[in-house]
């Protein structure tokens, strides 16, 4: 009887352990993001965080955008983390996506240094502040860290915890 007593009181905590990490895991606003799950977020995204969805076009692109945004202590607000779905039949391939997102962040191709990281299988390149991926033809993902708070460890967790719901 002990035992059993025992061993069901330690269920419950382990239990309640694995919902509690299962919870922070993706935060508040985890979740479904066109044909994406954001299933892993920084703890930095705790519930200080509010959660805002977009969607807009730009140079024929069309976006779908989740951003993470906190109070400054002086008044005001600041971005922590954005995720992006990309979506355009010029977007062909990872050095499209590099094309246009140079374009669009206004960066210098020449300076702009990114390295190669794996996503889940799938190439992607990441530098300092964001990390990006092409799951298929005419689709991009992208996860920034507008004002480097949260860093390039995390970015990093973050873009490999965003899955395709039902990859074709």
């Amino acid at each position: 009887m002990r035992l059993t007593r025992w061993a069901s009181t330690a269920l419950a905590v382990v239990l309640a352990l694995v919902l509690t990490a299962a919870v922070s895991a993706v935060g508040p606003r985890g979740g479904p993001l066109d044909g994406f799950t954001i299933g892993h977020l920084p703890a930095k995204v705790g519930p200080q965080a509010s959660a805002s969805d977009f969607t807009y076009e730009w140079g024929e692109v069309s976006f779908t955008q989740r951003a993470w945004e906190q109070a400054k202590e002086g008044g005001g607000f600041e971005v922590l983390l954005q995720v992006l779905v990309l979506r355009s039949e010029q977007l062909t391939d990872l050095e499209a996506v590099r094309a246009f997102l140079t374009r669009y962040h206004e960066r210098d191709a020449d300076t702009w240094e990114l390295g190669d990281f794996d996503n889940n299988g799938t190439g992607g390149l990441y530098g300092g502040s964001e990390a990006f991926w092409t799951p298929a033809p005419g689709v991009a993902v992208e996860v920034r860290d507008p004002f480097g708070l949260i860093g390039e460890e995390e970015i990093l967790a973050t873009a490999r915890g965003v899955i395709q719901e039902n990859p074709a």
